[in-house]
């Protein structure tokens, strides 16, 4: 059974625990940190978007196309659905030549409430373009874009069906995953995601294992390092664009740059890179709480880059209050987490 890592506290008695795992692990595969079954195979969702865009730099689409950085981070994102994430979007299939009817994420209405609620007002309707993960669908797109031009063949056409297993540019993101996390993820169980592609169940320690490579470029192919040098570029150079505002990837990437990449996946998963220190972290939260991982994150990245500010205590001790406005309780770190995370040699 896993330890619980998130107490949430009504008053001054807990009235919910979430039990989870964590690993932390450097790009040799060396164990920094591990708490409950880092062995044990879970789908990570979207918090692998960074490995998944690999294939859009390491290819050369995103040069043949010209990507900017805004564009290459929003290749990375589960974004709100703001104007500025749905005008990136429709920035990229523009410049293939197309529009959002190759896109195959599926409609979403944007999570980001006041622009839900704006929408609504004017009788606008949600497209593929408002769905948290039309920014990595465009970069798949631009990947089967490049492989038509490279064979001569109609992009839109080529396109067409790039969510299956089977299809070129599934085959190059899979590709991707195997090389970074070490596991051949053909033998993996397997899922469809909510955006429709295949998802693979991975052990957490593979996923931190990957998520230190993919900051450090050791272990990986020259192509591969190079992008994921280039992607973590372009996502502390626009943080706006993988998740929106008040997001938590968002603020903290804002707020250390270069130093920490990470991304929530859902059922309460998350992963990151700390370039400087070598080490990649990955956790999963039993019950899929996202505010539970977003604070075990929190506290892990203050232990780790030893931050002491208001932003990722905010979190990790987030201070829960009512409708009302009255504080009511809070969340914490369990004592597993933070005996964990003590002093290191």
């Amino acid at each position: 059974m896993n330890p619980v890592l998130i107490d949430l506290l009504r008053g001054s008695a807990v009235e919910s625990r979430h039990a989870g795992a964590l690993a932390i692990v450097d790009a040799s595969g060396a164990v920094h940190t591990a708490l409950g079954d880092i062995d044990r195979p879970i789908f990570p969702r979207s918090a692998v978007k960074l490995l998944q865009a690999l294939p859009l730099v390491a290819s050369g689409a995103a040069e043949a196309f010209e990507l900017t950085d805004a564009e290459l981070a929003l290749a990375c994102a589960s974004h709100s659905g703001e104007p500025e994430h749905v005008a990136t979007a429709a920035g990229v299939l523009a410049k293939l030549g197309l529009d959002d009817t190759a896109l195959e994420c599926g409609t979403q209405w944007p999570s980001r409430e006041p622009v839900l609620r704006g929408m609504v007002a004017r009788g606008e309707q949600a497209g593929p373009l408002h769905n948290n993960c039309s920014g990595k669908h465009s970069g798949f797109v631009c990947v089967a874009c490049l492989m038509a031009r490279n064979a001569g063949a109609d992009p839109a056409e080529f396109a067409r069906g790039y969510v299956a297993a089977q299809h070129p540019v599934m085959r190059e993101v899979s590709a991707a995953l195997s090389a970074t996390t070490g596991v051949d993820v053909e033998g993996a169980p397997r899922g469809i995601d909510g955006c429709s592609i295949p998802t693979f169940a991975l052990p957490l320690r593979a996923l931190a294992l990957a998520f230190a490579r993919a900051g450090t470029g050791q272990g990986l192919s020259s192509a591969n390092a190079h992008a994921a040098r280039r992607l973590r570029e372009a996502v502390a150079k626009a943080p706006f664009m993988v998740g929106g505002a008040d997001r938590f990837d968002t603020r903290v990437m804002q707020a250390f740059g270069e130093r920490l990449f990470c991304k929530i996946g859902a059922e309460g998963v998350y992963c990151a890179a700390l370039p400087a220190l070598g080490l990649g972290v990955a956790l999963k939260i039993d019950d899929g709480a996202a505010r539970a991982a977003e604070a075990a994150m929190a506290a892990v990245a203050t232990a780790l880059l030893r931050a002491e500010g208001e932003l990722l205590h905010g979190y990790s001790h987030q201070a829960l209050r009512n409708w009302r406005g009255t504080d009511v309780g809070s969340l914490r770190p369990a004592q597993a987490l933070t005996r964990a995370l003590g002093p290191h040699p």
